[in-house]
């Protein structure tokens, strides 16, 4: 077992002063690696020649910015209003309706973004709005929905955190795509179920139904929307595209039904759009940089291996070790940003879960939805904070409301962790040669 040199400590503290001064996550990482390098006697330009020539033929990380920009340009056109307007058609004749249409715009949603800022912020407005008008639902409790609604994004494909994960671990975008479906469409079930009995109980109003007969218009109306997860998906299973592909896909797409079709996006828009998409993607990049290199300190200092072996040496079975991660993960994503911990945190585990046989796949799924539901987690939860912005209401309200759906989710986390198959079983049906536990 090794221990940690006095460069390591003193890099690992310079991180922890910078962040919390306030300097960017990244940035602070990069800062603090570099001063380990320096006091190793090591050259930062071999290191980076380094990983450059091991990411010239890694094309992962381009799907990234592709699919920001693709939910970007859905969100500055009226697609998310046709996708809420069918989703009512659907669900909102039921008591508590218009709680359901929040959830179900968000599993529709989620297959077009794979980011759950970006469906919190695209449908967020909206459904506020939608939801108070009138005093139907509170301002906290209409936040809350749409922040816990949005975890679902990056859960069902495409999605942003996982194609991260695919990138420490070296797993395959596609099936783990394929492993957030059931998990995605399971979390949105648990919700609908407890707005179905909190809508009992507290007599949640009954929106006017739409005629039935107007159903087929308004599919028509919003097909172009829908389709978009099924061409992503279709693309990739099919063997037409790689995920990376689909993400420019996506993006095409999505600039083709908003600008074309619809006329639904101007020019300013559109140049909005890719302002926003790339200083999102920056941040990502200076992100994903800083936990490259910080991830290599961390291997040069047996971090992975000294605490794959201490876990190993605790004699754990696998769901005792997946029980530990989620105990873990969740009380990180209190006090951490979720591609941080995906990025640092998840990547010296791995070593540890491949030694105990555990599926990386369904590792990478279990790790994505602790991550998610850190999302919403005081004190640091980001859609908490976005949500009180949106909605003007606080944070304790908001927190409040939160909560019986936190509880909930966790439910289905450890329906995921102690039966595989609720993650393994649609990628098997796809050829995927997985681990059973």
């Amino acid at each position: 077992m090794t221990t940690i040199s006095l460069a390591f400590g003193i890099a690992l503290g310079l991180i922890t002063l910078l962040a919390f001064l306030g300097l960017p996550m990244g940035v602070s990482m990069i800062c603090g690696s570099l001063v380990y390098l320096f006091m190793r006697g090591q050259d930062p330009g071999i290191v980076a020649e380094q990983f450059l020539n091991g990411m010239y033929s890694n094309y992962i990380m381009l799907a990234v910015p592709l699919f920001i920009l693709a939910a970007e340009i859905m969100n500055s056109g009226t697609l998310s209003d046709r996708l809420l307007k069918w989703c009512d058609a659907l669900v909102g004749r039921f008591r508590g309706g218009l709680a359901q249409v929040n959830v179900l715009q968000s599993i529709v949603f989620a297959g077009m973004s794979g980011s759950a800022v970006a469906d919190a912020a695209g449908s967020g407005k909206m459904m506020q709005h939608m939801m108070t008008k009138d005093n139907k639902y509170t301002p906290s409790y209409a936040a809350a929905l749409t922040a816990v609604t949005a975890v679902i994004g990056p859960i069902i494909p495409p999605s942003i955190p996982m194609v991260l994960y695919a990138l420490v671990a070296d797993t395959s975008i596609g099936y783990l795509f394929l492993g957030g479906v059931v998990p995605g469409l399971i979390m949105a079930g648990f919700m609908m179920v407890l707005i179905a009995i909190t809508a009992r109980v507290k007599n949640f109003p009954i929106e006017p139904p739409v005629p039935l007969r107007q159903l087929p218009k308004m599919t028509w109306e919003a097909l172009p929307v829908l389709m978009m997860p099924v061409v992503l998906m279709y693309g990739i299973y099919g063997g037409v595209t790689t995920p990376t592909e689909a993400a420019a896909v996506a993006a095409a797409y999505a600039l083709l039904v908003s600008v074309i079709f619809y006329r639904a996006v101007k020019m300013p828009e559109l140049y909005q759009s890719l302002l926003t998409s790339a200083k999102t993607t920056a941040s990502i990049g200076m992100l994903i940089a800083g936990a490259l290199v910080f991830n290599y300190v961390v291997t040069i200092e047996n971090i992975p291996r000294t605490i794959s072996a201490i876990l190993l040496s605790w004699d754990m079975d696998p769901i005792t070790f997946l029980i530990v991660v989620n105990i873990l993960l969740l009380l990180l994503g209190c006090v951490l940003e979720g591609t941080t911990i995906l990025l640092v945190i998840v990547p010296v585990l791995i070593p540890a879960a491949q030694a105990l046989g555990i599926d990386m796949v369904h590792f990478g799924v279990v790790a994505v939805v602790n991550i998610m539901l850190g999302l919403i987690t005081p004190p640091y939860g980001l859609l908490l904070f976005i949500m009180t912005r949106i909605a003007k209401t606080p944070m304790r309200a908001l927190i409040s409301e939160v909560l019986p759906f936190l509880w909930v989710l966790i439910g289905a986390l450890i329906l995921f962790t102690f039966v595989p198959d609720t993650v393994l079983w649609l990628p098997k049906m796809f050829g995927y040669q997985g681990v059973s536990l």
